[in-house]
């Protein structure tokens, strides 16, 4: 099936008018020079891949720690509807064998992929190697040094699902633990109160992510610089961020386009299990979450995750001042990049599965498309 007459968002990161092919669920032709007469004319209407949230915890009630995989197909259900067709779900810091539960229910979707579901292509793996610090809304009892052996338990009972793990890399333990893992999955430095020096060696001994820009990391001082310049310095690392408008203040979003480049952002939506749900008490990592006025917050007023999905959170950095094709392609290409599943998603381009998204000029959503089928 061939669809014409479309403002396509190309693999050149930026956007062409003309036409392109579905085929067996995959793209075939991108601007094909011979388009077939009965191609579907999408009249003009922008299109996009689907997009990609490598660090998202729950939604609709559900939360991915809860090991639970009725509500994991829930979250996924959800996110499918809302244009965010592949994720990473994100644990929290807990016990192993919660985690391990947790796994497994990610595995059972992955190997059963339930159609109309979004794709799950890894785990985000937020915690226990964190500091006590700048724990967030992180449990702090279940706070743990790096631990590669256990690490690696997890990681095999999953079949290699944990595409990203995070990491405080001044704790001890942790550069062995950067060395080792990096060869496994992207390493994410996170949670953390590192001095310059300590994340620098993170990221000279591998770590290539920064899990959400500015918060549970120290701020940049020009005598004390940190995580953040260190990260700015290293050319391969990415980072998240939450641009909810909650999180991060726009001109913070607008800076971090600035320091890290189109090419190295990554859009995160950090939701929550309150995330598509009315104000209330929920639960978070064996913790109250108080969500108000579209604010998720713990009993003593820390800052918990989102609820905003990753499209409102696309369409908010847009809004903010970043670039249209800079913003797609932080939510999109790469995020993929991260889990090492560029080759399949994150992008129209032939071979890659068919997954995108139909708009109109100002981003509302006209069609939903996974594996070609609506």
């Amino acid at each position: 099936m061939f669809y014409k007459n479309a403002r396509i968002y190309c693999s050149d990161f930026r956007f062409h008018m003309g036409a392109f092919e579905v085929r067996d669920g995959v793209f075939g032709e991108v601007l094909p020079e011979d388009v077939p007469a009965d191609a579907i004319d999408l009249q003009g209407a922008t299109v996009i891949p689907g997009l990609i949230d490598v660090h998202n915890h729950g939604n609709s009630g559900a939360d991915f720690s809860d090991g639970d995989y009725e509500g994991l197909k829930k979250m996924a259900k959800y996110l499918a509807e809302s244009g965010i067709t592949s994720f990473a779900p994100a644990s929290m810091t807990l016990p192993y064998d919660v985690l391990e539960k947790a796994f497994a229910t990610a595995k059972q979707l992955r190997d059963e992929a339930p159609e109309g579901h979004a794709r799950l292509m890894g785990i985000q793996m937020e915690g226990p190697y964190f500091s006590e610090k700048k724990k967030g809304a992180q449990n702090g009892a279940y706070l743990k040094a790096p631990d590669f052996e256990g690490f690696k338990k997890l990681y095999d009972g999953c079949d290699g699902l944990v595409r990203i793990v995070d990491i405080a890399p001044e704790l001890p333990g942790a550069a062995e633990f950067v060395e080792k893992a990096k060869d496994l999955c992207t390493v994410s430095v996170a949670h953390t109160d590192a001095a310059y020096d300590d994340a620098k060696m993170a990221f000279d001994k591998g770590a290539t992510h920064l899990t959400h820009l500015y918060n549970g990391m120290p701020g940049i001082h020009h005598r004390a610089p940190g995580v953040i310049p260190a990260a700015v310095e290293a050319d391969g690392v990415r980072a998240e961020i939450i641009s909810d408008g909650m999180h991060i203040h726009p001109s913070a979003v607008r800076l971090a386009f600035t320091m890290f480049g189109g090419e190295r952002m990554i859009l995160v939506s950090d939701a929550l299990r309150c995330c598509g749900m009315p104000d209330g008490e929920y639960e978070l990592g064996g913790q109250p979450v108080f969500l108000a006025g579209g604010v998720a917050k713990l009993a003593d007023g820390t800052l918990a995750g989102s609820a905003t999905n990753l499209f409102d959170c696309m369409k908010n950095a847009m809004k903010f001042g970043i670039r249209e094709e800079d913003a797609i392609r932080a939510a999109t290409y790469n995020p993929a990049c991260s889990l090492g599943a560029q080759d399949k998603i994150g992008s129209i381009a032939p071979g890659k599965y068919a997954d995108f998204i139909v708009c109109d000029s100002d981003y509302t959503i006209k069609a939903i498309y996974l594996g070609g089928k609506n």
